[in-house]
């Protein structure tokens, strides 16, 4: 008779090794953020003991906090958050739309390329600031300058990554795809805006910063509402605190309009993931 070899039960000798080094790597990295801002804030207060600056330059973090207290529950900040979330939202929408036609038809139109890249490297050496001015008079001081504005500003960079997506399609895919007598669409739908993606995802996240940049420059130039113009008039009253406010509810404006083209970009190339191998 064979005797019935049993497994041996596992013991902690025979487990795996943890890896320490990568389990604190991972704790550090998680916690970094809030541990940086905890030093700026630190660095902060300190500056002001100190006494570097009077306290309407560099006000303390407590009277920032205080103001902001105030402008949110009287309803004074969402109201010029609301003003400037329409021109962004309305500017990027605009300036997506036209980037990415005009983007397209650039790639697939050598003439076209050649004609308008001149006219598109001379706009775009040009600040935004500069002509946000003359966008002013010919549009008006109200909503549609600062839409003008904020699209311009997404335009380019958005226009130039439309052009290099479309361009990076492999040649070998597009053959494969005339072998198999796709049409127009299927090429389009099938293998250049998948191909493309990656790139296209990426212009979005630069352009969905710039478009809040670009509505606070119109703001800056004539509004009568918006954060921009909170700014300024906070600054025209030194009241520091004020405008330190408007500046953090921008930063946390443009971090949320980021965080949400994030999340879209796991979502639409979720495929490559899955296709990706596994090594072990």
């Amino acid at each position: 008779m064979h005797e019935r070899i049993l497994p041996k039960p596992m013991t902690n000798s025979s487990l795996p090794p943890v890896r320490t080094g990568q389990s604190w790597s991972a704790l550090a990295a998680q916690f970094a953020p809030a541990l940086l801002l905890l030093a700026l804030l630190a660095a902060w207060q300190i500056v002001v003991w100190l006494q570097v600056y009077p306290p309407f330059i560099i006000p303390p973090p407590l009277a920032v906090w205080q103001k902001g207290v105030e402008v949110i529950a009287d309803g004074t900040l969402w109201g010029h958050i609301q003003a400037t979330m329409g021109a962004v939202v309305a500017g990027l929408a605009v300036g997506l739309a036209a980037a990415v036609g005009l983007g397209y038809l650039i790639a697939k139109n050598r003439v076209l390329d050649h004609a308008l890249s001149p006219l598109i490297a001379a706009f775009q050496s040009a600040p935004v600031v500069a002509y946000a001015p003359l966008l002013v008079i010919w549009f008006g001081s109200g909503l549609t300058s600062k839409i003008v504005t904020s699209a311009l500003i997404v335009f380019f960079p958005m226009l130039m990554n439309t052009v290099v997506g479309i361009n990076s399609v492999p040649t070998a895919l597009r053959d494969l795809m005339r072998s198999m007598q796709a049409t127009r669409w299927q090429m389009f739908s099938k293998l250049e805006v998948p191909a493309a993606m990656p790139v296209l995802l990426g212009g979005l996240k630069i352009s969905a910063s710039l478009a809040v940049i670009g509505a606070v420059v119109g703001e800056f130039v004539n509004a009568n509402a918006g954060l921009g113009y909170l700014i300024n008039l906070a600054r025209s009253q030194y009241d520091t605190p004020l405008v330190i406010v408007a500046v953090l509810a921008l930063t946390l404006m443009a971090r949320l309009l980021y965080s949400g083209v994030r999340l879209l970009e796991n979502r639409a190339l979720a495929w490559q993931k899955r296709d990706r191998p596994q090594w072990k």
